[in-house]
């Protein structure tokens, strides 16, 4: 009686972004991170066609009306309905928190790349640079960004052929300025990548194939740090959004009657007495702020911690 020798099956090798991502995957924390951020998307930036028209509709007849079937999220004092305008103030901070996420990502990654590579007085210069942007106070200078130019963006817009609109200014000023500010962080960690990676076997043979410094840079180290870049992206858009809505509830940032969270939270409190409780206009957007942070906060960790294992 003849037997057949079993044959082994090849192993299947992935590469640790694969892996990072197969780990990301099967983290119950990172697909409840990932379907709250994708359902936010999809409910704000999906009910633009209905929400654009009508958020700043006023209806004196219905003031302050608690949640119903005609209003879902109730109105306000100005018997506007809330949820148009909680929809559209979530897809205007979404739109600065993601728009910040592509500044800092591109100016922190652009930095980092060539202090970390070039080394020697480039790199001295860039990180002095960087040291002294830490020591300025982050939320000021913000506010002195939007403060300097909102009136000359808004001019732009109306000599490019669009209707003159500070609001929509404040909101362009906005996202740049908070992504402005908030590289310093990725553009350190992305030189100190750069520097354990530049001499590597692979990045010395790129050398002595004779390529530039800034295709070994771009091409063949920063694709070695796609996970650190992405990690870093993920944890940014909270943090702007946060910025935003601090701004805003402030009265320094998105300026009425253009809705965001946090200019829909400052307009709650100020309508807030013991006399009569309107529960509905400050429970909206607190939920919609916390909900969505968390829900940014869970995707951006599960991230960290499926690339930080192939670190360790």
């Amino acid at each position: 009686m003849s037997t057949t020798a079993a044959i082994p099956l090849p192993t299947i090798h992935r590469s640790p972004f694969r892996r990072s991502l197969r780990r990301f995957f099967r983290s119950p924390t990172a697909i409840v991170g990932l379907i709250g951020t994708l359902l936010f998307v999809a409910l704000c930036f999906g009910s633009l066609p209905w929400t654009i028209p009508i958020y700043n509709n006023q209806h004196l007849h219905e003031v302050l009306q608690a949640p119903s079937w005609a209003h879902w999220m109730g109105t306000d004092k100005l018997g506007r309905d809330l949820m148009s305008r909680f929809l559209l103030g979530g897809t205007i901070s979404l739109t600065i928190g993601l728009s910040a996420a592509v500044i800092t990502l591109t100016i922190g990654t652009t930095i980092g790349v060539i202090s970390g590579y070039a080394g020697g007085r480039i790199d001295a210069l860039l990180m002095r640079a960087v040291d002294v942007l830490y020591g300025l106070p982050y939320l000021l200078l913000v506010i002195l960004l939007r403060v300097a130019v909102v009136g000359r963006v808004a001019g732009w817009l109306s000599a490019v052929g669009l209707p003159r609109s500070d609001g929509l200014a404040n909101v362009l000023v906005l996202l740049v300025g908070i992504g402005a500010v908030s590289w310093l962080n990725m553009a350190r960690v992305i030189r100190a990548q750069v520097m354990s990676l530049k001499n590597q076997p692979f990045v010395d043979a790129a050398r002595s194939l004779g390529l530039s410094p800034w295709r070994i840079g771009f091409r063949h180290i920063l694709p070695n740090i796609t996970g650190t870049v992405a990690v870093y992206a993920s944890l940014t858009v909270p943090s702007a959004i946060l910025a935003e809505s601090t701004l805003s509830f402030l009265g320094l940032g998105v300026q009425r009657p253009l809705p965001t969270w946090g200019t829909l939270a400052s307009s709650a409190v100020a309508d807030i007495n013991p006399i009569s409780s309107h529960w509905w206009i400050i429970f909206w957007p607190c939920f919609g702020l916390a909900t969505s942070l968390i829900c940014l906060n869970l995707f951006g960790n599960a991230l960290r911690d499926a690339f930080a294992a192939n670190q360790s």
